[in-house]
């Protein structure tokens, strides 16, 4: 087409999957300058410099998956570049990862000045999709760090890991101030995460416009409890593998977790609450009672595509090692139950890429307690959602808002989760009747393994555009790395 064509790209023949919709309508998507700016019946195709036929596809926006660990146990220069493939992969465009100070990540304590401008320095160039950063404040100066974080470069999330008070990713710490490079007249506890909450606080009255972004988020489980219960299942030797680890972190341990972040929360009347990767009846039951004790805060409840596809029977056994820990079939059908009644506000992958040398002990290579704890997932999220969801009667437009368009409301990404006039052209077009099994040797991830292993699932991505261009096809990622770091409100 000529240069004066009105389009850069024009996707025909694909069925629209919007958010806040009742139904799939087919049309087309034209696309300029990396937005979308138009989607509906009949575009036509002189219009447009490229053209694409979507051969009646389902076009989803592209996901905005809300919890990721890029960098925790492979260097950050080699995981953004992996681990953000497996994105494109999975119909992934926009990559939200937690970061910290402390060992794993950088391996560097000190003040987020230094040490954030290092982590953006690193990822630059090294992502094939759009990425952002949730940050956690470990001591009293990173938690006067958080206008500056803000202002400075647009990180409006932050995260409390509950557990770390006397816990380090794996089991317990005998020294937590090690373990997150803190100073030794420091403590990480529930004082901090009330001085954390008051950070925020201000932090949201300090900027008023920008302040529906500014949120906490926590990961709920407490660490006395956990040390009690492992103690326990160890001594007691009855249960092994995934059923031995989530007897010793208890779905109780969420719960009473819930309920102080919560009462904190109210205290501080710091609002925007993000309750991370529920797992179990007792976590959600602790979630939706604390909604009704204190209204006036914001709640939103996140579960994971693992945590709803995988219960503690799983045959790929300690290789689904995770924090919160695998649960019950019972607990997996309850999260269902939840999310089918809109008690859930999105669901993200959770991805932390521990290469198959790491994850497992060399000696023990069945004993879940000296396992690494975390995998990957997010090549899976769009796919598995479809798969499980649909057959339970979960709509094409709410998966859309699970996996896009309610993460990115939260998170200050006005301009990512639907496909409408003016939103970043990300575009996910998946084959809904092409079945594919599980195979981790298919995965773009640097992982080697996957709990998911021999899964079958339907709903096939087939390609994926991140601003009107295209970085996943037919089984290949295209291109070099474009993915742009989001200041946010983005």
């Amino acid at each position: 087409m000529d240069a004066s064509s009105q389009y850069d790209l024009l996707i025909k023949n694909v069925r629209i999957v919007r958010p806040q919709a009742t139904s799939v309508e087919s049309g087309d998507i034209a696309v300029r300058d990396g937005k979308i700016v138009s989607a509906g019946p009949q575009i036509p195709a002189e219009s447009a410099k490229r053209v694409v036929d979507g051969k009646g596809q389902l076009a989803f926006p592209g996901l905005v998956d809300a919890h990721m660990h890029t960098g925790i146990y492979s260097p950050l220069a080699e995981d953004a570049l992996t681990e953000s493939r497996a994105a494109a992969q999975g119909g992934v465009t926009t990559s939200l990862n937690y970061m910290r100070t402390g060992q794993y990540y950088l391996n560097k304590g000190g003040p987020y000045e230094q040490f954030f401008p290092e982590v953006l320095e690193i990822s630059n160039g090294r992502f094939y999709v759009d990425y952002a950063y949730h940050l956690a404040p470990v001591d009293r100066k990173q938690i006067k760090e958080i206008p500056m974080l803000i202002e400075k470069f647009g990180v409006t999330s932050f995260k409390i890991f509950m557990f770390y008070g006397s816990y380090g990713l794996h089991g317990a710490s005998s020294n937590q101030n090690e373990f997150l490079m803190i100073g030794p007249d420091e403590k990480y506890d529930v004082a901090h995460f009330e001085f954390v909450m008051r950070g925020i606080t201000e932090a949201r009255e300090a900027f008023p416009d920008k302040r529906d972004s500014i949120s906490l988020s926590l990961h709920c489980e407490t660490p006395e409890i956990m040390a009690a219960y492992t103690k326990i299942v160890r001594e007691e030797g009855k249960l092994s593998g995934l059923r031995a680890y989530s007897a010793a972190r208890p779905p109780h341990s969420e719960g009473l977790a819930v309920c102080i972040a919560s009462y904190l929360a109210h205290e501080t009347e710091c609002v925007n609450i993000n309750l991370l990767h529920l797992t179990s009846r007792k976590a959600i039951d602790a979630a939706l009672a604390m909604e009704q004790a204190f209204p006036h805060v914001n709640f939103k409840r996140e579960v994971t595509i693992a945590h709803l596809v995988l219960d503690y029977d799983a045959p790929t056994g300690v290789y689904a090692k995770v924090n919160p820990p695998i649960r019950s079939r019972e607990d997996v059908e309850y999260l269902w139950e939840k999310l089918l009644e809109g008690k859930i506000d999105w669901v993200c992958s959770d991805h932390a890429c521990c290469r198959h040398e790491l994850k497992i002990d060399r000696k023990q290579p069945q004993e879940v307690f000296l396992a690494k704890s975390g995998f990957g997932g997010t090549e899976y999220l769009l796919s598995a959602l479809m798969t499980e969801g649909r057959r339970r009667g979960l709509s094409l437009n709410r998966i859309a808002e699970l996996t896009s368009w309610n993460p990115a409301r939260r998170f200050g990404l006005p301009s990512k989760g639907d496909l409408a006039p003016g939103f970043d052209a990300d575009i996910v077009l998946v084959d809904p009747d092409r079945s594919f099994t599980v195979r981790a040797s298919e995965s773009e991830s640097a992982q080697g393994y996957t709990p998911f292993e021999g899964l079958e699932l339907q709903g096939k991505v087939m390609s994926t555009y991140l601003r009107g261009e295209l970085i996943y096809d037919n089984g290949q990622v295209v291109g070099e790395p474009r993915g742009r770091y989001l200041q946010r409100p983005y």
